[in-house]
């Protein structure tokens, strides 16, 4: 993200430069002396601020609760595996093909009824803590597990305490809740769409400023309630341009009524409409065309999120390590507006490349 900061510093330095030339050669005409000053006025707002979030989804297997059983049980074994060939010790039984058929017996059907559920989830429960407790003697014993072996031990008994907590329960949801024991630090994130209700991934807050180019807010693994994010993101966008935005254009969930006022008191206007019923009266033909030009320019953030997505990797993030996602993620938006630049780069050479042709057209038409 901070590669991405300052490319966009730069950009903003160079638009600043390009201004201060232009100032130099008209310089403001009239007598007044350098001692004659005036009181600074408050500067009015300008500007747009874009805001909306979207979910990067992992390269993960969707998270079944009794296939995650088996995913633990399997490492378990291969755990005790290695602690008996690394120390000596006799293999305790693990009836590993009899764990494995009631697994498959199971992932191999074609409808799973509860009933089936519940009794793999029970049997798979009883086969890792049948392990956990092998592992336990071992190390009470004085033998250690490995330095790679202690996080993913750490992470099987965690999602045996939730498995074991759910099933007794009889629900389906905990807090934390594990969906992948290689990536312990994934959460489902529910974003409501029709093709996938629930997505599992990072979760990131994206901004779009005048020029079109994105800026991460907010980045966690964890779900947090996006409304949160727009005051900090205000702020931010004032710090940068000394200014607070015109207008912002965010989704339903920013237009809560405490960021409403927030807006109201810094002359922001927040699109949307009115809280509370809506009016009997009819809207101007004023209002109609801020609202339809509102939405149209709202949908930069969406374009943005769709190419990251389609053309620059944010679709399906493939890395493995806490940071290493991140990164990728950060990477795609770096790659996004840095492609953005290139084609306003392009454009204008097109442009005065068209502009030399035409001038270059008519000296050839004045001297015949």
């Amino acid at each position: 993200m901070e590669a991405n900061e300052y490319m966009l510093e730069a950009v903003k330095e160079k638009e600043s430069s390009n201004k201060k030339d232009d100032d130099h050669t008209n310089p403001p005409s009239g007598g007044c002396d350098a001692t004659d000053t005036k009181p600074e006025q408050p500067t009015e707002n300008k500007g747009t601020l874009i805001i909306d979030t979207t979910c990067a989804p992992s390269n993960i297997r969707y998270p079944q609760d009794f296939s995650l059983l088996n995913e633990a049980r399997e490492k378990l074994e291969i755990i005790i595996i290695r602690f008996c060939k690394a120390y000596g010790l006799s293999r305790p039984r693990m009836y590993r093909r009899v764990t494995r058929k009631n697994y498959l017996a199971l992932a191999k059907a074609k409808k799973h009824s509860t009933k089936k559920i519940r009794a793999t989830i029970r049997k798979q429960l009883a086969f890792i803590r049948r392990d956990i407790g092998y592992l336990e003697n071992f190390m009470q014993d004085g033998y250690a597990p490995t330095s790679k072996e202690i996080p993913l031990l750490l992470t099987i008994y965690k999602l045996y305490e939730q498995q074991q907590y759910m099933y007794q329960n009889k629900i389906h949801s905990v807090d934390n809740r594990i969906v992948s024991i290689t990536q312990p630090w994934i959460r489902p994130i529910v974003r409501g769409k029709t093709k996938s209700p629930v997505e599992f991934g990072a979760k990131f807050d994206l901004s779009i400023d005048d020029n079109g180019l994105g800026r991460i807010e907010k980045i966690s693994y964890d779900a947090y309630n996006e409304s949160t994010v727009l005051k900090e993101t205000t702020e931010r966008f004032r710090e940068r341009t000394g200014q607070y935005p015109e207008r912002i254009l965010a989704d339903q969930i920013y237009r809560t009524r405490e960021n409403r006022k927030y807006c109201k008191v810094n002359g922001i206007r927040l699109s949307g409409p009115k809280l509370g019923r809506p009016s009997l009266e009819k809207q101007s033909a004023k209002e109609k065309k801020q609202e339809y030009q509102d939405n149209t320019d709202r949908i930069e953030v969406e374009r943005v999120f769709s190419l990251s997505k389609r053309c620059y990797g944010m679709g399906l993030i493939r890395t493995k390590l806490y940071d290493t996602t991140l990164t990728s993620i950060a990477l795609s938006v770096f790659v996004t507006n840095l492609f953005k630049i290139q084609s306003q780069i392009l454009f204008i050479l097109l442009w005065l490349l068209e502009l030399l042709t035409h001038q270059s057209a008519d000296f050839e038409s004045e001297t015949i």
